[in-house]
C-alpha cells in the first residue's frame, strides 16, 4: 500500500522544531572567543539567510517558491505499508518505511542541496565546497548545483572515493569536481598524509579540507554542509511533515519513528514533526536513532562541545561526541562514519526525547537483505542500520503479541553499493 502522490502532501514551510523545545538549544561557540557564536562569525561560510535559520527562526519557515517547484518534480516520497515484510517476520506489527531514494540522486540529501543551493545563488555566490562521505550528500549538492548554475566542489573520504567509484562518477557527471580526502590541496589533507599516507580519511578531516579551501577563496565561495547544523535538519522535516500526513490519510499512526543516524538528518527529518506533536500535547511517540556500533556518537559518546571537524576549525557545538580527533573504520555505510551528532539529536537525547541504539554492520546487513527479498528496494548501507531497528522491534512484537506501528526512514537506495553487499555475502564485512 502507498499512500497517494498528491502534490498538496509536499509541506509549504518547513518545521523549526527549535521554538518548541523544553530547554534551549546550547549555543554554539567561536572557537577562539569560546562566546556564542553570531551572525558575522558564520558569514564567512553562509548566506544570511542560512545564518538565520542556524541560529533559530519561528516555528514555520516558508519554503521558497522556486525551492518547492524543484521538490515537487519528485515529492512527495510515498509512505509504503511492508506487509510482505511483515508476513516474512511473522508479527502483528504494522510496518511503515518513508522512501526517500525516489529522486535522481536516490536519497534523502537532495532536500537540503537545494535549498542551501537556492539561497547561495540569491545571495550572489557562484561556488559552493563540501565534504561527503558515502557519496550520497555530495551527489546531491553536485545535482542541486547543477540546477541553480553554481560550480560545485567535494572532498570525498578516501575510504568511500575508493569504494564507490559510481558515485563519484554521478557527481562528476552533474559537474562536480571532487578530491579525494585527505588530498595535497589543504594543509588539513598534507598534515593528515604526512602523518599516515594510507589514512583512509573521515568526515571530520573532509569537513576541514572543506573549510579551508572556502576560506583560501576570500568570499568567492561559501561552505555548504549535509547534516548535522540546525539549518540542514530544518530543510529534512520535509519528510515527516509529508508522512504526518499520509498517516492522517489512512487512519493510522506510528507508536515508533526510526531513523539511521550519523550526524542526524535523515533521523531528525523524520522524527522531528512527530516529536513536535508530542511536545504540543497532541500523540506521543518513540524516536529510535540507530547508529553504527563502530561510530557510537549517541550511545557511547560524552555530551561536551566539540569540534565539528578534525583540524578545530569550526566552531564548538554541544554535542554527543567520540572526539574531533577520532578516525572510525571503514565499514561501508560511509554516511554515518562521523564523530559528533547533530547539537538537537544530543540535546533530545539529553532530555529524555530520543532514544539511541547502536547496531554492527553484519546484522545491518542481514536486515538489508531480508527488507530487499521481501519489499524489492535494496537499501544504502546507512538505510540497513533503520532496517534492523525496525525488525528487532517487529519481532519484539512478535513476541509479545502487540501489534504497534513503526514507521522508519528509508533513507536511499543501495544501488551504488553493491559491492557492500557481495562483500556481505562473501563473509568479508567485521563487525
Amino acid at each position: 500500500m502507498t499512500t497517494q502522490h498528491d502534490a498538496d502532501l509536499v509541506p509549504t514551510a518547513w518545521y523549526n522544531l527549535l521554538p518548541d523545545l523544553p530547554e534551549p538549544l546550547p549555543p554554539m561557540l567561536h572557537p577562539g572567543t569560546k562566546e556564542p557564536v553570531t551572525a558575522d562569525d558564520l558569514a564567512p561560510l553562509f548566506p544570511a539567510e542560512l545564518v538565520a535559520q542556524e541560529l533559530g527562526g519561528p516555528r514555520e519557515v516558508d519554503v521558497p517558491g522556486a525551492v518547492l517547484d524543484l521538490y515537487r518534480r519528485f515529492r512527495p516520497a510515498p509512505l509504503v505499508r511492508a506487509e510482505r515484510l511483515e508476513r516474512a517476520l511473522r508479527t502483528p506489527a504494522r510496518i511503515y518505511y518513508k522512501y526517500e531514494g525516489g529522486n535522481p540522486t536516490g536519497s534523502h540529501k537532495l532536500n537540503t542541496a537545494l535549498a542551501q543551493a537556492y539561497y547561495n545563488k540569491r545571495a550572489g555566490v557562484t561556488r559552493l565546497v563540501t565534504e561527503t562521505g558515502a557519496g550520497q550528500w555530495g551527489s546531491a549538492l553536485g545535482l542541486a548545483c547543477s540546477f541553480l548554475e553554481l560550480d560545485c566542489e567535494v572532498f570525498m573520504v578516501r575510504v568511500s572515493y575508493d569504494q564507490k567509484p559510481y558515485r563519484r562518477a554521478l557527481m562528476e557527471t552533474y559537474g562536480a569536481a571532487v578530491h579525494a580526502s585527505p588530498s595535497q590541496l589543504t594543509a588539513a589533507g598534507r598534515a593528515a598524509l604526512a602523518a599516515d599516507p594510507a589514512a583512509t580519511g573521515s568526515l571530520g578531516l573532509a569537513i576541514s579540507e572543506a573549510v579551508e579551501s572556502v576560506a583560501a577563496a576570500g568570499g568567492a565561495a561559501k561552505y555548504a554542509l549535509g547534516s548535522v547544523l540546525n539549518h540542514v535538519l530544518l530543510h529534512q522535516t520535509v519528510i515527516g511533515q509529508e508522512a504526518l500526513a499520509q498517516f492522517a490519510r489512512i487512519d493510522d499512526y506510528p507508536d515508533v519513528v526510526i531513523g539511521a543516524a550519523g550526524g542526524g538528518s535523515n533521523f531528525g527529518g523524520l522524527a522531528f514533526p512527530f516529536l513536535g506533536e508530542q511536545l504540543a500535547g497532541r500523540r506521543a511517540v518513540r524516536a529510535v536513532a540507530v547508529e553504527p556500533a563502530s561510530c557510537p556518537s549517541l550511545t557511547r559518546g560524552r555530551y561536551d562541545y566539540d569540534f565539528g571537524d578534525s583540524a578545530g576549525t569550526t566552531p564548538l557545538m554541544k554535542m554527543h561526541t567520540l572526539g574531533h580527533g577520532f578516525t572510525p573504520p571503514a565499514i561501508h555505510a560511509g554516511g554515518l562514519r562521523y564523530h559528533g551528532m547533530s547539537p538537537i539529536v544530543s540535546h533530545l537525547k539529553e532530555l529524555g526525547l530520543v532514544e539511541a541504539v547502536a547496531v554492527p554492520q553484519t546484522a545491518c546487513f542481514e536486515a538489508g537483505v531480508a527488507f530487499a527479498r521481501a519489499e524489492g528496494i535494496v537499501p544504502a548501507p546507512e538505510s540497513t542500520h533503520a532496517v534492523r531497528a525496525a525488525v528487532d522491534e517487529a519481532l519484539a512484537c512478535r513476541e509479545s503479541g502487540e501489534s504497534k506501528a513503526i514507521v522508519f526512514a528509508l533513507s536511499g537506495h543501495g544501488h551504488f553499493d553493491m559491492q557492500a553487499y557481495l562483500d556481505h555475502f562473501a563473509g568479508r564485512l567485521t563487525d
